[in-house]
């Protein structure tokens, strides 16, 4: 695949919280195990915000899928980052070098400014890693890449959809993916992934990213619906060349047999 012909790299990362880190820095002195210290901040957190997340700043990359999509918009691959063994500094280092060897193309992510960026960006300063591109503290500040408005080096489909945060998206990608007919949320979600990742469920964490990663990319090919930068028949192309994409790849790649299971189509009120 030449490499100028990715105009947006579509991406989801799913995280799990260092253990380690926890133990030592939430219970000092009191040496518990690392599922125990995680087990034991989630309830805490659950009794006071009413959500066992643990904050990002405590948490890990632990799988990075990334599409890549042409300046067209068509899909033209779907990348699962250090698979199999799924290592959070080589995921990190993967994420950032193929963001500047593919030509920083723009990122695009659901609700990624809040979290998915700043993990990655934490994890390069964890893992001792350099992102002079991204930073590029030389420029404007409006020019950016890393600006919060800088929709060409990051498009945000979350913060299209609420004004950059003037109204709340209840529902989230889940319900924006079943707007459209497709599957969202289906045997795994978001708040599973510790719990599989202390199991050592890594694939499937995979997958469900994976998953993540397609209903990121058919809400952007709407987005861009909206914004007029597709018509809506083009779009209901790219979305049918896409199924039969996922119909040729679902033998090496089992999870996309399931999300086809799932698959629906929009009910065009149009025609």
């Amino acid at each position: 695949m030449a490499r100028d012909n990715v105009r947006y790299l579509v991406f989801d990362i799913e995280s799990a919280a260092d253990g380690l880190l926890v133990s030592r820095l939430r219970y000092p002195g009191e040496q518990l195990e690392p599922a125990a210290a995680c087990a034991r901040f989630r309830a805490e957190l659950v009794e006071k915000y009413d959500s066992d997340f643990i904050p990002y700043t405590y948490q890990i990359p632990v799988s990075v899928v990334v599409g890549k999509v042409a300046a067209d918009f068509q899909l033209l691959d779907l990348v699962a980052l250090d698979e199999p063994q799924f290592r959070s500094h080589q995921l990190t280092e993967r994420f950032w070098r193929g963001w500047d060897v593919y030509q920083r193309p723009t990122l695009v992510s659901f609700n990624g400014r809040t979290f998915d960026m700043p993990l990655m960006e934490l994890a390069a300063f964890r893992y001792g890693l350099s992102l002079p591109s991204w930073f590029d503290t030389n420029a404007r500040a409006y020019d950016q890449p890393r600006n919060r408005y800088n929709l060409g080096a990051h498009l945000d489909l979350h913060d299209v959809l609420t004004n950059f945060g003037a109204s709340r998206f209840h529902g989230g990608l889940n319900l924006a993916a079943n707007l459209l007919g497709k599957p969202g949320k289906m045997t795994v979600q978001g708040h599973m992934v510790q719990d599989l990742y202390e199991a050592g469920r890594l694939a499937e964490i995979n997958d469900y990213c994976r998953c993540d990663v397609l209903d990121t990319y058919f809400v952007f090919l709407r987005v861009s619906v909206v914004l007029g930068q597709l018509t809506l028949e083009r779009e209901q192309e790219l979305v049918e060349l896409t199924r039969q994409w996922l119909q040729q790849r679902a033998g090496e790649t089992p999870v996309f047999e399931q999300y086809l299971a799932h698959w629906g189509d929009w009910q065009n009120p149009w025609q």
